[in-house]
This record gives structure tokens, sequence and C-alpha cells, in this order.
């Protein structure tokens, strides 16, 4: 029976799974974004996720976590430092998928892993709040 089992196999090995994920980790701290396709990146957000959740613990536990995942010390220093003082104030959701199509040669669909900038969502939040404050002028007048 196959009663409480979670995750994805992904046609691999356990072994080759975990190593796969944890490069795969590593490779999306680093560079803040990775192609993938779509059921790794589901599998992938579940990490990336818990290891943002590390830096955000912030303790020497939670480094030596994190370091028995990610394979790189400065990319744990990345995740401890620039990506905690990013999301402080986020409750959860750093990352997100986008579709990206559908990969050449075997037709797989494929999917953006990035994490989310809390920049770019103020930023556009900016001219809506302004077209709502001109509309409401017109009206007033």
């Amino acid at each position: 029976m196959y009663h409480g089992k979670s995750g994805r196999k992904l046609g691999r090995t356990s072994s080759h799974k975990e190593a796969m994920l944890r490069n795969m980790v590593t490779s999306v701290i680093k560079h803040e974004r990775i192609r993938t396709t779509d059921a790794k990146a589901k599998e992938l957000k579940k990490l990336a996720e818990k290891m943002i959740t590390l830096g955000k613990k912030g303790s020497l536990h939670a480094r030596r976590q994190a370091l028995a995942v990610v394979r790189d010390k400065e990319t744990v220093g990345k995740l401890f430092g620039e990506l905690t003082e990013r999301y402080r104030n986020r409750a959860g959701g750093y990352t997100r998928i986008v579709k990206a199509g559908y990969r050449f040669g075997d037709n797989a669909p494929v999917s953006i892993l990035e994490f989310i900038s809390d920049e770019k969502k103020k930023e556009k939040a900016k001219p809506k709040a302004k077209a709502k404050l001109k509309a409401k002028e017109k009206s007033e007048e």
C-alpha cells in the first residue's frame, strides 16, 4: 500500500533524487532563479522555502541544518545574510513557479522557479494608487 508516502518519485532512486534536489536548491539560492520541469520545480519549492525559514531563524543549529542540505558555504552565507533580510517581514511564500512552455526534445512542461522580490511589488503598487487618486479627483470636480 502507498499510504502516507509524500512527494514525487521523479523517476529516480531516493539517493539520486535527494542529491539532485540538494544541487538544485544550491543553484536556486545562488542564482535566485532556475529553469526546470514542472514536477521538479514543485518538489524544489518545498525545500527552498524550508531553507529560507532556516535562514530566518538565524541560529547556529539552523545554519548547520542548512549546511547539511546546501552544498556551498558561500551560498549558505547568502541565505543567512541577504535573503534573510529580504524576507524578514514575510510569513511565507518566498518563491513562485512560472510556467515557461515546453522543452524542445521531449516536450516536457518547463517552469521557472524564482524568489519573489518585494521591490517589484511595491513599484507596481504605486502607479495603481496614483491612478485611483486621479480618478477620485476627477469625479470630485
